[in-house]
């Protein structure tokens, strides 16, 4: 006696159950290091001019580090940084300008974006002394 039957297209173990809802990818925030560029980099004397696009943190700003111990191994001793391109920053990016004034080097932030002018503006909010009672910043800042 012979039947006909018609085999999954799928073997048993690779069928995925139905009650599990499909895995959709999510292209929200992402655990991956972001990405700084330097998309210019120029000498004017002794001064570097480097142009920065993307997202500087802890990871991304190595290459922008040894770019700056290199210029300052070089002699380099002013450094102009234009983030109007940086989307996002955050200690990563204040660890490197904190870096570069050292020995007597200058650092000039030009054409600074909405992310940069926000991380500077909570570093020198939270570098404030607080508000005494009475005194007029008091009542401003309540």
């Amino acid at each position: 006696m012979s039947t006909s039957t018609t085999a999954p297209i799928l073997p048993a173990p690779l069928a995925t159950p139905t009650s599990t809802p499909p895995l959709v990818h999510d292209s929200g925030a992402d655990t991956a290091p972001g990405v700084i560029v330097i998309d210019s980099c120029t000498t004017l004397g002794a001064t570097l001019v480097v142009r920065l696009t993307g997202e500087i943190d802890h990871y991304s700003a190595a290459p922008l580090r040894a770019l700056l111990a290199s210029a300052a191994d070089d002699g380099c001793t002013g450094l102009v940084l234009d983030t109007s391109r940086v989307t996002f920053c955050d200690a990563g990016f204040l660890a490197v300008l904190d870096w570069w004034p050292r020995h007597g080097r200058r650092l000039r932030l030009v054409n600074r974006s909405p992310a940069v002018r926000r991380l500077l503006d909570i570093v020198a909010t939270a570098g404030r002394p607080p508000a005494r009672a009475g005194s007029p910043t008091a009542a401003v800042a309540s």
